[in-house]
């Protein structure tokens, strides 16, 4: 599907200066939440390890979080695959959430949607908005390769 999605990296940008600016905010916000979304992870406070109670859940919860890292780095570098990872990663929190919610029937499903978070869940629908923006959607299919 991406037989090129990891040639000709250049590990020194992170930043693309000619993307538009919603994918150009993505990516700072995507940046942002990986770093948290990994402090939660090693402190065991955020959805992602809520996954280390299960058997290589650990290695989901880690590999959600460190998809917002990854996702705006290859889009960086000029990687469709990267804006597919980081779509993803914008919507792993709820995906995370609604499968712990079929786990325990006690999490209720406004927890799903918000987790009693509403700056949280801004944040996370803002994200997901700017990747799924035309603008956003355009750059992807005219110059990431």
């Amino acid at each position: 599907m991406f037989p090129n999605a990891f040639k000709n990296l250049d590990g020194r940008k992170w930043i693309d200066r000619f993307q538009p600016q919603t994918l150009a905010i993505a990516t700072w916000l995507l940046y942002i939440q990986g770093a948290f979304a990994l402090i939660g992870w090693l402190d065991r406070s955020d959805v992602y390890s809520a996954w280390t109670r299960f058997e290589f859940g650990g290695l989901v919860g880690l590999a959600g979080a460190l998809a917002h890292i990854a996702g705006p780095f290859l889009m960086a570098n000029g990687k469709k695959l990267g804006w597919w990872v980081s779509v993803f990663a914008a919507a792993s929190p709820w995906i995370l959430r609604l499968i712990i919610r079929f786990q325990y029937d006690s999490v209720s499903l406004r927890w799903v949607v918000t987790r009693s978070d509403t700056i949280g869940f801004l944040f996370e629908v803002a994200l997901l908005a700017l990747l799924l923006h035309p603008m956003s959607r355009n750059h992807e299919k005219t110059w990431l390769r």
